[in-house]
């Protein structure tokens, strides 16, 4: 059944084993279905085939792969040949080992591009429902895998990729595994369990069970059997052209917008809506929290005009991250669908009349329609000319060169399309707006053959039905085809006479692309230009350095699979490092000029790549640290963060460093609250480290109610060494004010790991140099008095608002972990990460329970207090502070003048019990005070002095990081 096992093979890879593993406790668990998570080069088809050698070892009769292309195919056979398994492509199931790709089942094009169309779905871009065109020799085919799956467990079936059958075949999987039932079934596929849809995710369930093993694209990188890589992105505007045409879309809305704030359009204008609708309900009628709840797209939508200063902040509401820049042409659309429906449609003033024809008007140039129901979404254009913009086509050009520049004879470099070719005319108003091949890997290649800087390069389009390139370029490659197969020899032609010529001949991708892939290995070309469906999965070659992404494609499937092709680690160049861009292109002319920002957003959405810090995290924050997924940077600042993405691509060695490959890792995903304020703690940078990491300990200072309590009252003069000597560590004493007795000091510089956590260290500063040690140590005994009660008057910092939080959730028995599983990196400018260090879901409650606390004061159902001084805190003249103990003593005597109430995060918030538990742990942390219950008179009373109010001042944005 097979041949003998070679004795070549290179030893199994981390994850191979472990995948291999969890796979024999699930055969020996009599399960018969398995379903693998591995990123691209993690080695799936080794997986595979092991598992297909140890089943055919103990008594399975005949193995079947099934690919979705047939390059992957011929992958497979090669492989199980290197394996030493006996393998073909008879559809007759002859040998031991079948190969075949799902359109022996369900016939479709495999090799075929999407749809040239950004907006076309799978089913369109397929070209219908592959379940009725099951035909008969797909029948037949899957009559004989039945029938060997009958003999026992005599059929092992691999899916490779088998993402596919939950996004095309449907239904079709389900009869498929019930026909071959008895069979022993593996899935294999990159796509995680959290990136599928909730029907593919219980198809998997049904079909599948529980996954047996998985593990993501960083942990492999750490493990060195994936490349380093940085995802960056290249940010352009559309052509000149272009730009005037979608200026020229947009007039009618901009004219629709302005009416909008018009405050006499319409019986009641819109304006005058919004705000009936959303400020002045609130919270007589209803709660923000509630009516958020219940409208979220247009709660959110308001909030975008609360920033842009169109209306006023409803009471409970609070500008989070996504809310922090203007309404887009959705946020309108949605505003005026709610105008539309419930007043305009409705009203018979003559006055209404009138709007209603503006807006049917100006809709359509946003892609909306307004209709009887209220307002529609439709198509438009203009997402035509942002994908597929000739700038973007230009835009991968300079990358490529870019890289060159870098790497010189080492770039090998892939540009992805999504179709070889447009379709022959274009939709109706884009004449004259946009080439009939814009956006096309024919109209790429054109580019980069005619350019001369890439034309060195050699570049070549490879694709589902076309091999293309420079005349001289594609004749060096049928030479290299006819000596690798001398059956080719005289077989092939180089046709065509212009910039880029096409080789013709009786072969088929199944036989081109192994030969184009050794061409591009040698060096014969260094730039392929193809199609996501040929060349995006499964396609490997080691060599690639970099990838150039110009799809539209956005699902963490088609992500995965793309920058997979780039990943492959090299021999031939051990320090290897990719680099994955992604070619956006955005104006400003337009309402909807943003929709190809959203396509960056969608696809890094998921996607884990390291940042600048060394962070490994998701989301478009791992491009750049000034990226936000609501919103792309303003066109000017274009130029700019271009020029930090060539940076980064030059910096190889860096981008490796960062993401310390060889060092423990968890793998595992933890959500990340980013909190910028006034009261971060200060970073001091030792060389090349910009990261400090606070020791969670609980300040030596409390405020309360009655008084300051030091909680070490035992403190000598030991513990006030740092303010004795102006040369202790992290400690510079300078000087000392006194006015009225009372010294006023101020803090230079102090330690990085008690900064801002109430810790001995600090410092004085003045005016006059003190002259001797006993003056120094006198003024130092004032000066630790005065800080530490400023201290604790003062806003707490955001690693004691951490603590506090972890604590109370632990108490509550929500977590598994408290306050010394909490990490507070502090970074350079101030911004605090703070996470808890426990499992996902535990991570994930504390990150959102911290922001709750941080938030400013809407409708909570408790409220928790803190002491503060509303001035400089009074401390009796400087000589009667010589010793530790007068000093302690001085601050046990200081009473509090103010009080601060904050709101208890909702998770803290829902019975008396957890409140409780904030509480305690708040008084250990933060200051002694009290909960209250908003629903009593004195809960009323305070929330009502502190409803909208923001005590911590923060920006915090919840990000995840892979560990």
């Amino acid at each position: 059944m097979s041949a003998s096992r070679p004795q070549s093979l290179p030893p199994l890879r981390t994850h191979q084993a472990r995948a291999l593993a969890a796979l024999d406790q699930a055969w020996a668990a009599d399960r018969r279905r398995a379903w693998v998570v591995l990123p691209p080069g993690a080695g799936k088809t080794r997986v595979g085939l092991e598992t297909v050698a140890r089943l055919l070892g103990e008594g399975a009769t005949r193995a079947v792969v099934l690919s979705p292309n047939t390059a992957i195919q011929a992958q497979w056979v090669a492989a199980a040949r290197d394996q030493g398994l006996v393998a073909g492509v008879d559809r007759d199931l002859t040998f031991p080992v079948t190969c075949l790709t799902y359109q022996s089942v369900a016939v479709f094009d495999a090799d075929a591009e999407v749809d040239d169309d950004p907006g076309a779905t799978v089913e369109e871009g397929l070209g219908g429902v592959l379940l009725d065109r099951l035909h008969a020799n797909g029948r037949e085919l899957v009559e004989r895998l039945a029938e060997v799956a009958s003999d026992g467990h005599g059929l092992v079936l691999v899916l490779d990729e088998c993402h596919h059958l939950l996004e095309v075949w449907g239904r079709l999987l389900g009869e498929l595994l019930h026909l071959v039932g008895d069979a022993t079934v593996l899935g294999l596929t990159a796509t995680p369990p959290d990136a599928l849809t909730p029907d593919e995710a219980r198809q998997v369930d049904e079909l599948f069970g529980e996954v047996v093993f998985r593990v993501g694209v960083p942990a492999v990188v750490k493990e060195g059997h994936l490349a380093p890589f940085a995802e960056l992105a290249w940010l352009t505007t559309p052509t000149a052209h272009e730009e005037e045409w979608l200026a020229a879309e947009a007039t009618r809305w901009r004219e629709l917008t302005a009416y909008l704030t018009d405050p006499a359009f319409g019986s009641v204008p819109f304006l005058e809506w919004t705000r009936a609708r959303f400020v002045t309900p609130v919270p007589q009628v209803q709660t923000w929290a509630e009516l958020a709840k219940a409208e979220p797209a247009l709660t959110d939508a308001a909030l975008r005009l609360v920033h842009t200063g169109l209306l006023d902040l409803p009471e409970g509401a609070r500008l989070l991250e996504q809310h922090r820049r203007g309404p887009d042409a959705d946020d309108w659309a949605d505003l005026v669908d709610d105008w539309a429906r419930r007043h305009l449609l409705r009203s018979e003033d003559p006055r209404d009349a009138e709007v209603l024809d503006a807006v049917r008007r100006a809709l359509p140039s946003v892609g909306y329609v307004l209709t009887r129901r209220g307002v529609r979404r439709g198509r438009t254009p203009i997402d035509r000319v942002l994908a597929r913009s000739h700038a973007k086509t230009t835009a991968a050009v300079g990358i490529v060169a870019h890289e060159l520049s870098v790497l010189g004879a080492r770039t090998r470099m892939l540009v992805l399309c999504d179709h070889e070719r447009a379709s022959a005319t274009l939709p109706t108003g884009l004449q004259g707006v946009l080439d009939v091949q814009s956006g096309s890997a024919l109209a790429a290649v054109e580019a980069l053959v005619t350019d001369p800087t890439t034309a060195t390069l050699s570049p070549m389009l490879v694709t589902g039905s076309t091999v293309a390139g420079a005349r001289p370029t594609l004749e060096a490659l049928v030479d290299l085809v006819a000596g690798r197969d001398p059956r080719w020899a005289g077989r092939l032609e180089v046709v065509g006479d212009g910039p880029v010529a096409t080789v013709e001949g009786p072969w088929t991708p199944r036989h081109w692309v192994g030969h184009v892939t050794a061409f591009l290995e040698q060096g014969g070309t260094q730039v392929l230009v193809g199609t996501r469906g040929l060349l995006g999965e499964g396609w490997d070659a080691r060599s690639i350095t970099g990838l150039v992404d110009l799809t539209t494609a956005t699902t963490l499937t088609a992500v995965v699979q793309t920058r997979g092709r780039a990943l492959r680690t090299d021999p031939a160049w051990p320090d290897k490092v990719a680099t994955s861009w992604t070619v956006v292109c955005v104006s400003d002319a337009h309402p909807k000029g943003a929709n190809d920002w959203g396509r960056l957003v969608r696809k890094h959405q998921g996607f884990f790549g390291v940042d600048g810090d060394g962070d490994v995290v998701d989301g478009v924050a791992h491009l750049d640290a000034t990226f936000s997924p609501y919103a792309p940077p303003p066109v000017a600042d274009f130029a700019a963060v271009n020029t930090r993405m060539r940076e980064r691509a030059g910096r190889r060695e860096e981008v490796r460093a960062r993401w310390r490959v060889g060092e423990p890792y968890a793998d595992q995903v933890a959500a990340t609250l980013r909190v910028v304020g006034p009261h971060a703690a200060p970073v001091v940078a030792v060389g090349d480290e910009s990261v400090s990491r606070p020791a969670l300990v609980p300040p030596t200072v409390l405020l309360g109610p009655h008084g300051v309590d030091v909680r070490d009252p035992d403190l000598g003069p030991d513990d006030l060494s740092g303010w004795q000597d102006p040369t202790a560590a992290g400690a510079v004493l300078a000087s000392a004010v006194v006015a009225g007795g009372t010294p006023l000091l101020t803090t230079a510089t102090t330690l990085v790991g008690l900064a801002g956590l109430g810790g001995l260290a600090g410092v004085a500063g003045g005016v006059a140099v003190l002259r001797d040690r006993r003056r120094r140590r006198d003024h130092a005994y004032a000066a630790w008095a005065v800080d530490q009660a400023e201290r604790a008057g003062h806003t707490p910092t955001a690693s004691r608002c951490a603590a506090a939080v972890a604590d109370a959730l632990h108490a509550a028995s929500l977590t598994r972990a408290g306050a010394q599983a909490v990490v507070v990196e502090v970074h350079a400018g101030g911004e605090h990460r703070c996470r808890l260090d426990s499992s996902e879901e535990d991570a994930h409650l504390f990150a959102e329970t911290l922001d709750d606390l941080l938030a400013p004061v809407g409708t909570p159902r408790y409220v928790v207090s803190r002491s503060t001084f509303t001035g400089r805190p009074q401390l009796p003249d400087r000589v009667r502070l010589r010793t530790p103990r007068a000093a302690v003593a001085a601050l046990a005597a200081l009473v509090p003048d103010g009080v601060v109430w904050h709101q208890v995060p909702d998770m803290l918030g829902v019975n008396a019990e957890r409140a409780a538990c904030l509480l305690a742990a708040w008084r250990h942390w933060v200051g002694d005070g009290q909960v209250l219950f908003t629903g009593s008179p004195a809960g009323a009373g305070a929330l009502a002095a502190a409803q909208g109010t923001d005590p911590f001042s923060a920006t915090t944005v919840l990000r995840r990081h892979w560990r």
